[in-house]
């Protein structure tokens, strides 16, 4: 049966499936979607009650008080409440031929007295079937046009679009993750962040639909803990300092290590910070992940693991240049934020062809990377001739130099003296080639902790 993308078309056949009931809650700029399907016709059919909570203290004595009113928390208890409610009023009645279903979204856009983006939470609770335990899907967006009354056409389509992908695609939840973009472009908004949960989803990595989430362009990044809990950007970087290390992480090495935790201790003192008020993030492109052409699912969920268990927070972005990084990140936090890296890394950062598309080149870039005062440490690196190249020696073409010396003497780059100098010689890719052949001395180049869990889950075609 061919699938249906129109919108009005998607309405519609909710409306005329007399199987598919529920309710539909919104609070804020949110309230284009109950309007889909009114203006479709056939709507009693379909929505037992529509109703927009708006005043703050209206919507906390329906749904309890929230530190936030766009937030999560308030997305969740919308949808509890919502789902119990219809349950606790229809169930016997009609319960044993209908799948129940409760819409709810809280959403911030520009109006007269906010000029910044407007964003926010959108979720849908439902059965499968009669009588079913219900499942949820639980998004975030970001919406990106400059004018209110766009960003509420969009949050309609997209409300429509989550509830149809709900009821009709859950057996199929890479498709329902295309399809919520049905109607709708990535020049109006990002879906920053997906979570798939009950038994709907019993099979559904979490980790993975973050990946595509970037895959399929519908973001520039998506996170995920280490717990491998899929959050929120802004959940998890409020209010906090960040440091992220850029890496294939394939696996993950003692030099890996070594970088992130000499650059934590400097980060912290630098910043007179303590631990908790840090975020360590490691980062793994799309191009990293790539074999050819195509992302290998494999081998990006058991570098996933690993990370998790060395108890890292994942970020998957398709962001290769490192301006764009930054503008990412500060969209977030305005605390010190610094990246590690190491000597082949930074003669990227100062190759002027990734900067030709920006009308003021690497200038440009470096104004928007260093645009709060972000830091790049800066790890040594052995030559082939096996002289080392540290970030006091490091030597940039000849008419970048001073360029090179403003931001080493200002300390926006810096040394990491203190990395173990036996480790620098560890490359990745020689170590997976080591695991897959059977040739133990990777044992002695990787942390304890992976070693344990490449054997343990026999990772990377590891022999016995």
């Amino acid at each position: 049966m061919e699938k249906i993308t129109d919108i009005h078309q998607k309405t519609l056949a909710i409306n005329l499936d007399n199987s598919k009931y529920g309710t539909i809650a919104e609070i804020g700029a949110g309230q284009e979607t109950a309007r889909w399907f009114f203006r479709v016709g056939g709507a009693a059919g379909t929505i037992a009650k529509a109703i927009s909570a708006y005043d703050m203290k209206f919507s906390d004595s329906i749904y309890g008080e929230s530190a936030r009113y766009v937030s999560r928390q308030r997305l969740d208890s919308m949808l509890n409440h919502e789902y119990n409610l219809i349950i606790e009023r229809l169930d016997n009645s009609r319960g044993a031929n209908t799948t129940f279903f409760a819409f709810a979204n809280t959403v911030a856009s520009r109006s007269y007295s906010r000029r910044e983006d407007g964003s926010g939470w959108l979720g849908v609770k439902f059965q499968t079937s009669p009588g079913s335990e219900p499942s949820q899907i639980d998004l975030h967006v970001h919406l990106k046009s400059k004018k209110s009354v766009q960003d509420q056409e969009t949050l309609g389509i997209l409300g429509v679009n989550l509830i149809y992908a709900a009821v009709e695609f859950h057996q199929d939840a890479e498709y329902l993750l295309k399809s919520l973009m049905d109607n709708l472009s990535s020049k109006l908004l990002e879906v920053d962040m997906i979570d798939f949960s009950g038994s709907a989803f019993n099979k559904v990595d979490n980790r993975l639909m973050a990946l595509r989430l970037v895959e399929l362009g519908m973001t520039r990044g998506a996170m995920f803990n280490a717990k491998g809990d899929i959050v929120h950007p802004a959940d998890l970087l409020y209010k906090k300092a960040v440091l992220i290390q850029r890496s294939r992480f394939n696996p993950p090495t003692l030099l890996n290590m070594d970088m992130l935790d000499c650059a934590q201790d400097v980060f912290l003192a630098d910043n007179k910070l303590a631990d908790k008020e840090l975020t360590v993030i490691s980062e793994m492109t799309l191009h990293n992940l790539k074999d050819g052409e195509d992302i290998n699912v494999q081998d990006f969920l058991q570098r996933a693991d690993i990370l998790c268990a060395l108890g890292k927070n994942v970020l998957i972005s398709n962001m290769g240049e490192y301006y764009k990084l930054a503008d990412y990140l500060f969209r977030y936090t305005q605390k010190p934020m610094a990246v590690v890296l190491g000597i082949p890394t930074l003669i990227d950062i100062f190759n002027e062809k990734y900067y030709e598309k920006l009308p003021g080149g690497i200038l440009e870039s470096f104004g928007r990377l260093f645009k709060y005062k972000l830091r790049l440490y800066v790890s040594p690196s052995i030559n082939v001739d096996g002289n080392l190249t540290t970030a006091e020696t490091f030597k940039p073409a000849s008419h970048l130099k001073n360029l090179y010396r403003y931001l080493f003497e200002n300390q926006f780059i810096s040394p990491l003296n203190t990395i173990n100098h036996n480790y620098l010689c560890i490359q990745s890719p020689e170590v997976l080639e080591e695991i897959k052949n059977g040739h133990l001395e990777w044992e002695s180049k990787v942390p304890e902790k992976v070693k344990e869990v490449i054997h343990q889950h026999k990772l990377f075609n590891v022999k016995a």
